[in-house]
């Protein structure tokens, strides 16, 4: 998704504060996405067989990452929807 954002990103070329806006989001999926792999694998390690308190710990891991992908696609959107829009209707 970073690529097509950076690849929106030059082609209707966005300007700087959103631009910001885009960097922003991605390094914060990206670092909710290392967190939650170093939160999962730190969770088999001290809790190797099944276990319902680590499971959980690994289901709000993964909801930090939904939240901020969430949050991410909400400010692409607000960037990109404008854009996007008046590029359709001038192809009609």
């Amino acid at each position: 998704m970073s690529l097509i954002v950076v690849s929106g990103g030059f082609y209707f070329k966005i300007e700087n504060h959103e631009w910001l806006a885009c960097i922003i989001c991605i390094f914060v999926v990206f670092s909710a996405e290392m967190f939650n792999s170093a939160i999962e694998n730190l969770t088999n390690i001290a809790s190797p067989q099944q276990n319902p308190f680590a499971g959980k710990v690994k289901d709000l891991a993964a909801g930090a990452v939904l939240v901020s992908s969430v949050g991410a696609a909400i400010i692409g959107f607000y960037v990109f929807w404008n854009k996007v829009i008046e590029l359709l209707f001038s192809l009609f």
